[in-house]
């Protein structure tokens, strides 16, 4: 053991959630430090989401962190729906709240993020992975890391934050029984792809196919996120460049609406759909944010807007208790877990509108029908729109 050191918070994990609470308790005289298990030039360059909601925007920008996005972010206000039967369009900045998306990917919200935090003289840690949490039954736990010459320090904190993902050491210090898991296998994997090739069209696409769900989703004016509904366990190595956009024309059904702009594919993986919950997301003086907190399926882009609102949510809160008043602290859970779940009940329900069961059995073939009489009444009914803008841009 190296040494210890004491602080008021030790923040596990810097990306967006563990980054946006630390400038924000920086800002707000908290001395904190942030643990880092991989390296900057890996979190500044990890590829992950790129939409924001627009209660992330007015976060980020009311609190100084949105000078890259407000120069480099674009707006996006309609999503397209291509079926069978045709295509339509949804202006959801014309329905609900009138609200819109801004595309900003994840890895340049994280680079400005560091950037900030570090420039306001903040202590941030790289490749140095938190190895165990312990002492959670006190007013002092300690988060033992390990420092990127092999030793080891305890960094002892009033309050830990667990920004580190479902699978990090937060989660993993919380008893087992002490908290409840929600979770579901919704049975479903996407081939997530990145493609070096402008955006093919305006919009945001969901192609509603037969043979399987296919997505478009710009990024950067270069490249373009691309998802593909594929079998569990495939390898995202046996599907060559030529194969997944052979697969793209075909459930974008490129030959009636125009043609994808191709490039490299630069990275493919597999993400299974899957969802948790914990509640409540707090133990004691630890309290878990973003991933850690909850897991939701990547179809209706809430994840990093949720690891956002928790992380200003919790950074009151610890503002407050390290003042004295611990009831915004103990308010945490209450406070995020209804937004959470209905985060995840509007992603649940955009898993069911984009993928039917395969077969020809009765029962796929009943749920099939379902799944077209709601792209239907999406496509005719105002009401059902309202709703469907004011969850897809909500949070």
């Amino acid at each position: 053991m190296d040494g210890e050191e004491s602080t008021a918070v030790v923040v596990v994990g810097a990306g967006p959630a563990g980054l946006v609470l630390g400038n924000l308790l920086l800002a707000a005289g908290v001395e904190c430090v942030v643990v880092e298990r991989r390296s900057r030039a890996h979190v500044e360059q990890r590829a992950r989401a790129g939409f924001l909601a627009a209660h992330t925007v007015r976060v980020l920008t009311g609190h100084g962190l949105a000078d890259g996005l407000a120069a480099d972010g674009r707006q996006h206000h309609t999503c397209t729906f291509r079926t069978a039967a045709g295509a339509f369009d949804l202006d959801y900045a014309a329905l609900g709240r009138g609200e819109v998306h801004t595309v900003y990917p994840q890895q340049h919200l994280v680079r400005d993020l560091v950037a900030t935090f570090l420039a306001r003289g903040g202590d941030l840690r790289f490749d140095t992975p938190a190895e165990s949490i312990t002492g959670l039954d006190t007013d002092r736990p300690t988060v033992t890391v390990r420092t990127p010459g092999g030793g080891s320090t305890r960094l002892r904190g009033r309050f830990v934050a667990g920004c580190d993902g479902r699978h990090g050491t937060a989660r993993a210090a919380v008893p087992a029984g002490a908290v409840r898991r929600y979770r579901r296998d919704h049975g479903v994997s996407w081939l997530a792809l990145l493609a070096e090739a402008p955006q093919s069209m305006a919009a945001v696409a969901y192609a509603v196919h037969e043979d399987g769900f296919a997505g478009h989703m710009a990024r950067t004016p270069d490249v373009t996120r691309y998802y593909l509904q594929c079998p569990r366990g495939d390898d995202p190595q046996a599907w060559s460049d030529d194969r997944v956009w052979a697969e793209l024309h075909h459930r974008m059904r490129a030959d009636r609406h125009g043609p994808l702009r191709q490039g490299p594919i630069i990275e493919r993986r597999v993400v299974d759909m899957g969802s948790d919950v914990l509640d409540p997301i707090r133990y004691g003086p630890l309290f878990l944010v973003g991933d850690a907190a909850s897991l939701i399926s990547p179809s209706a882009a809430k994840g990093a807007n949720l690891a956002v609102m928790e992380a200003e949510i919790l950074a009151a809160g610890l503002v407050a208790g390290l003042r004295g008043d611990t009831g915004p602290l103990d308010r945490y859970s209450a406070d995020c877990l209804p937004r959470i779940w209905r985060a995840q009940e509007f992603s649940h329900w955009m898993i069911g509108l984009l993928h039917g069961p395969a077969g020809d059995g009765d029962e796929a073939v009943f749920l099939r029908a379902l799944q077209q009489a709601r792209l239907e009444s999406l496509r005719t009914s105002r009401r059902h729109q309202d709703h469907f803008a004011e969850n897809y841009v909500g949070i």
